[in-house]
């Protein structure tokens, strides 16, 4: 037999999945060459494959758990705001889907999803109703799922996502509806401890569930990342989920496909491939890219397009595999739930709902930049979460600089707040002491160094900024009078320095501003140094 030889020759402009590779890189990539001779040639039927040029295209499916007191259904609490409850203790008898039991809506959750559909620019629904899924799984008691089909709560939005040059890509929401998360079955016991079979903990069963959808407009594995953490954000900022990954509260399916164009022009759609509950950043980006490459790869290596398929992930060897061929539609069973009555959107309720969305992230971070001067990771911070940007924009009630209330808001007032462990703003400093440090840090009254021992000081005992600054010793003296007498003395008490700085040794001046604070404390150190040059010169 002949010895099968193939040469593959890789010529990429650019990879779609590089993580390297710019967010909102040109979708279009080329060319990858794949040359197949001997006894390879007689199997593929072909002397060559050549991918000419090819597009990503990857739309999302993300699941949020909502941050509500109780769970979508029933009065049973929450799993995703009681994470690490004993297993099995967050039920009652609508989550284990006993006879004779009915489901209930919870309103919350509804105006958490509405809000979210706000936020993404989607349209709302005036008229939506709950649908059952029917599966059978152990971590599903009831056998179906109650979730929405045909109607969705929030549809045919938009979400712009913003690059690090400052453009934007739109990424189409298609549908954003309710659901029921399901249990979970666990494979190993707590501790664990290796066992023969699964155990099922239905804690997380019957959590409100809001299922986004997207459509296929993001085009590479780094942009797909960045979606996810923007909608992180988002979620978080509005305050309808805690969105902490470790603990399941978001989870990402990214779909993806590549239509490849040969050397003659025709184009070739790979199968739309789905990789389940991906719960990390990193893990979404290198899942996405390495399917991209498997999807590339299959193609050239037998010109096979794939099935559609859903994937898992497989963080040991960085792989995805195949779990099972994707259901349809018509798999589930779908049909109106008839114990749910309809939801019914009211102007007024939407209203509402719109007033309590507010300013989003994307907008107060481009204000902070454009009207404050901040620097872009001063106003990612301050935007990111709402709290603390209102926090910000009270301490600017009283004319402080924008720029040092946010320099001091994220130093020292983060610092203190991560030592006590509590929020800045449950720490009893209102932003009238941000405010006030600001302003007297600007009109030279005390030190900017000063402003950690100053809040450390009212953590601890309470009273104004100026009670601690009093209490401290900190308050600087500006008089040029007094400063110049100081400076007076010092010269005629010490002529060496004196001298060294007049002979050219610049250190000098450093050794005089010493002796001087040290000799006269509380004198303002950087009027010190102007005064003391003017006099030397």
């Amino acid at each position: 037999m002949r010895q099968r030889e193939m040469e593959i020759q890789l010529k990429f402009a650019a990879r779609a999945a590089d993580a390297a590779s710019p967010a909102f890189a040109a979708p279009l990539y080329s060319a990858r060459t794949l040359h197949v001779t001997g006894e390879g040639q007689e199997r593929a039927g072909v002397a060559e494959r050549i991918v000419k040029s090819y597009r990503v295209l990857v739309g999302m499916e993300i699941h949020v758990q909502l941050a509500t007191a109780s769970k979508m259904f029933t009065a049973a609490p929450n799993g995703a705001t009681n994470f690490g409850a004993d297993p099995n203790s967050l039920v009652d008898e609508v989550v284990l889907g006993l006879p004779g039991v009915l489901p209930v809506m919870n309103k919350k959750a509804v105006e958490y999803a509405i809000m979210v559909g706000l936020a993404l620019g989607c349209k709302i629904a005036r008229h939506t109703k709950w649908d059952r899924k029917s599966y059978y799984y152990p971590d599903l008691p009831k056998n179906y799922q109650i979730s929405q089909y045909d109607l969705p709560l929030c549809f045919e939005g938009n979400f712009d996502l913003q690059a690090e040059d400052g453009t934007t890509h739109p990424i189409r929401i298609r549908r954003a509806h309710l659901e029921e998360d399901a249990g979970k079955l666990l494979h190993e016991a707590p501790g664990g401890y290796a066992i023969d079979h699964s155990i099922v903990d239905l804690n997380r069963a019957g959590t409100p569930l809001l299922e986004i959808v997207t459509e296929p407009d993001l085009t590479s594995a780094k942009q797909v990342a960045q979606f996810g953490q923007e909608l992180q954000r988002l979620v978080q900022f509005l305050g309808v989920s805690e969105g902490q990954m470790q603990m399941g509260h978001m989870r990402f399916e990214p779909n993806i496909n590549v239509h490849i164009t040969d050397q003659d022009g025709q184009v070739h759609k790979t199968a739309i491939t789905e990789i389940k509950n991906l719960n990390s950043f990193s893990v979404l980006e290198r899942a996405t890219a390495y399917e991209i490459s498997r999807q590339l790869h299959e193609w050239e290596q037998s010109g096979s397009l794939g099935r559609k398929s859903t994937m898992g992930w497989d963080e040991s060897s960085g792989t995805t595999f195949l779990q099972r061929e994707k259901e349809e539609a018509h798999d589930y069973r779908y049909f109106p739930d008839p114990d749910l009555v309809p939801v019914e959107v009211s102007e007024a309720w939407l209203t509402e709902l719109k007033s309590r969305v507010g300013e989003l992230p994307a907008a107060r971070r481009k204000r902070y930049l454009e009207s404050y001067g901040l620097t872009p990771a001063e106003a990612a911070l301050l935007s990111s979460d709402r709290r603390l940007g209102d926090f910000y924009e009270q301490s600017l009630s009283n004319k402080a600089s924008p720029k040092r209330v946010a320099t001091l808001l994220l130093s020292q007032g983060l610092r203190v707040s991560n030592t006590k462990n509590k929020p800045l703003y449950a720490l009893g400093l209102g932003p009238e002491v941000f405010d006030t440090l600001a302003r007297s840090i600007d009109a030279n009254d005390i030190a900017a160094s000063t402003a950690g021992p100053i809040l450390d000081h009212m953590v601890e005992r309470g009273g104004t900024v100026d009670d601690a600054i009093g209490a401290l010793g900190l308050k600087q003296v500006s008089d040029t009078g007094e400063i110049d007498a100081a400076i007076d003395a010092l010269i005629a008490s010490n002529p060496k320095p004196l001298a060294d700085y007049k002979a050219g040794k610049q250190a000098a001046m450093g050794a005089l501003v010493g002796m001087l604070m040290r000799n006269a404390k509380g004198l303002n150190p950087k009027m010190v140094q102007e005064r003391l040059k003017q006099k030397l010169s």
